[in-house]
């Protein structure tokens, strides 16, 4: 066995020196996805940013400056060939891709607000392209640009797997996306490329702020959680910059949990949190 001199260089920790990414979905610097870009481009990560549209570009344009990012593109994908667009920019300047951060997700407020069982089959298929397809779309577009192997990360939920008040069609989505996750990494592991999801607790993003009764769900969560708080995006984002080094090169197909732990406590544990509450 080598000391621990020889085996582990401090210095070498989550660096990510001479790597190419590519984060989307950015909308201002309350995104999760703010955080980890800036993990990323500390670590030494040169970054591709798209922005959705003009109205969000004001946002995202000093942002991205911040990051010294050489590849500033839109990217709706709902557009016809934005994202094809952002990956003719990539190949042309970088000819190749290491990891991918893919944030983004939308569902019509009137689909999201109602029951599941009222969704519309337009909103219903707004969400799944939007949060599913276009991670799909992703992995198909980076595959030729990962030739030595690469990561790509994804957003989840906990309402992907258990029903959570008020998150109606997304939790069918964001079980979907985590499906897709696994099959993904079936489907690519044999280039070595990693497909992985962060199910992250409640964060106070734009996009969850239009979740129905959004502020009780956080104060719920930090009184169930073992840690007894939620957590931060920059939290999210470190983990972002785990899979995205070498350090989770053997680990694909996975869902982690960055929610101080909420997922592990079972509805009997909050209702006794929730009574508790009340009486007190």
């Amino acid at each position: 066995m080598p000391e621990f001199d020889a085996c582990c260089d401090p210095a070498e920790l989550l660096d990510l020196s001479g790597r190419k990414g590519l984060v989307v979905g950015i909308a201002n610097d309350r995104s999760l996805a703010w955080p980890a870009a800036l993990h990323f481009r500390q670590a030494g990560a040169e970054l591709a940013i798209t922005y959705v549209d003009e109205r969000t570009k004001p946002h995202v344009v000093p942002l991205a400056a911040r990051l010294e990012a050489p590849i500033l593109l839109p990217c709706d994908v709902n557009a016809p060939h934005e994202l094809d667009a952002v990956f003719d920019a990539i190949t042309d300047r970088w000819g190749k891709l290491d990891f991918i951060l893919h944030a983004v997700g939308s569902v019509p407020p009137g689909d999201l607000h109602g029951r599941l069982t009222d969704c519309s089959a337009a909103g219903f298929s707004q969400a799944m392209h939007v949060s599913v397809h276009s991670l799909i779309r992703m992995a198909h577009l980076a595959e030729p640009l990962m030739k030595r192997g690469g990561s790509l990360i994804t957003l989840s939920y906990l309402g992907g797997e258990r029903v959570v008040e008020n998150y109606n069609v997304m939790g069918p989505v964001k079980a979907a996306l985590e499906a897709t996750v696994r099959y993904l990494a079936h489907e690519l592991g044999p280039s070595n490329i990693r497909v992985n999801a962060i199910s992250a607790g409640p964060v106070m993003t734009r996009a969850a702020s239009g979740l129905t009764g959004f502020a009780g769900l956080l104060d719920a969560t930090a009184r169930v959680a073992p840690l007894r708080r939620n957590v931060t995006a920059d939290e999210v984002g470190r983990a972002a910059l785990l899979f995205a080094s070498d350090y989770t090169d053997g680990i694909t197909g996975e869902v982690l949990h960055v929610d101080a732990g909420v997922h592990v406590e079972s509805p009997v544990a909050a209702a006794k949190m929730n009574v508790k509450s009340e009486e007190s």
